[in-house]
């Protein structure tokens, strides 16, 4: 019997009525000819609700402390799916990370796998009943509960699909697919039928929220085919795939935007060897992220450095480069955290030259300044002011007749 792995984030379970609504896709798909596996993630803003009360009780979260109470929303809504499905005489049996053997790492709050035993599962399956797992959570080689990010259900039922060998991983949402830019910016915005791991990757990287990174990055290393889809409408989404010659490659797929990053310059630091790697390896002890890095040309022996970090690390990012800023010989630290991101993404770019000089003219017709720059074979991104990038956004799907 074919396996189908299903994943239902908050929203689509957000109350009594949204769980009651997934039992019933989740019995129809059986009746259907498929096995099915569950996994959840917690209620509506369950999660945002457990942190605003944590903040309440206390300045100091010991993250293994933080990692058990957050882990807690999915329970609710595993146990809950589980009595739904009774309710409509499907058996189903509910499962923690740990109970489902996702075994991570010690990194509490960003835990990443390391094994999934799934022996559990497999007799649950085995027995015609549905495994109903706890996303975003696992055991620690220490014993200890750990998370795995925020949108990490995604992670845990892309982990399950390969482990189990599922002949596909639905994501299912409160959007209908992947889209060619946010239909909350571009009205005309467009739902994408099928696009290749590579591009959902720049995709979900960029700005575009439809899937964590990692689960992308997991479900292209295992092979596991993506359906993103709607929980609302049950309507066929967007496939995420191998990349195969039969498939269109459109010069530009999506545009996507990306608020959430600010940007640091170190001015006046040596221009010789080891100084770059000495910061960045400071940066990475400390698990900031860094995304976009410009250095620019040396002057008199010095030069500046700039970089993009997630503003939720900017604090820390600061703090690191003024603690080296003597052994760098650094004159100053500078940080703005009024930048956006907007990037094209398009596997055609490869073979379509005129893309970036498109997309700086278009830019530059809208009287907005290109602060930084980076690209792939298939992206190209640039960093503008905040208030610019909703406008970037809609001219350049416009350029590129993306509607």
């Amino acid at each position: 019997m074919p396996l189908l792995v299903q994943k239902y984030g908050g929203t689509s379970v957000g109350d009594a009525e949204r769980v009651r609504a997934v039992a019933d896709h989740v019995a129809r798909t059986r009746r259907d000819g498929y096995a099915v596996l569950v996994v959840v993630s917690a209620m509506g803003k369950t999660t945002d609700d457990l942190i605003r009360l944590a903040n309440e009780v206390s300045v100091t979260q010991p993250p293994r402390e933080y990692d058990m109470l957050v882990s807690s929303g999915e329970r609710i809504s595993m146990a809950l799916l589980c009595m739904a499905l009774a309710g409509l005489g499907v058996e189903a049996v509910s499962f923690t990370g740990s109970q489902a053997g996702i075994i991570t790492d010690t990194d509490h709050t960003r835990a990443k796998i390391l094994d999934v035993k799934g022996d559990r599962l497999r007799e649950t399956l085995a027995l015609g009943q549905v495994p109903v797992v706890a996303g975003f959570q696992g055991v620690s080689t220490d014993r200890d509960v750990t998370t795995l990010g925020r949108g990490g259900s995604d992670t845990t039922a892309v982990a399950l699909a390969a482990v189990l060998g599922a002949d596909a991983c639905e994501i299912y949402t409160d959007v209908t697919g992947v889209f060619s830019a946010d239909p909350r910016v571009v009205p005309d915005a467009h739902r994408l039928s099928k696009i290749s791991f590579d591009e959902m990757l720049e995709i979900a990287a960029t700005g575009g929220r439809i899937l964590q990174l990692r689960s992308v990055e997991f479900a292209r290393n295992h092979h596991v085919p993506l359906h993103v889809r709607s929980s609302f409408t049950w309507e066929p989404g967007t496939w995420v795939v191998e990349e195969d010659e039969s498939m269109e490659q459109a010069m530009v797929t999506a545009v996507t935007h990306d608020a959430s990053e600010a940007k640091v310059t170190v001015t006046g630091v040596a221009d010789r060897p080891g100084i770059a790697a000495r910061l960045f390896r400071a940066l990475a002890d400390r698990s900031v992220n860094v995304d976009m890095i410009v250095q620019n040309t040396s002057i008199h022996g010095t030069t500046d450095i700039s970089f993009t970090v997630p503003k939720v690390d900017l604090a820390v990012s600061e703090e690191v480069c003024q603690a080296l800023s003597d052994e760098l010989g650094a004159t100053s630290v500078v940080s703005d955290n009024e930048v956006a991101r907007v990037s094209l993404i398009g596997a055609g770019m490869k073979s379509h030259p005129g893309v970036t000089a498109t997309m700086f003219e278009t830019l530059a017709a809208d009287g907005i300044n290109i602060d930084m720059i980076s690209t792939s074979t298939i992206r190209i991104s640039c960093i503008v002011a905040t208030d610019k990038v909703e406008q970037a956004v809609r001219s350049l799907h416009a350029a590129f007749d993306l509607g």
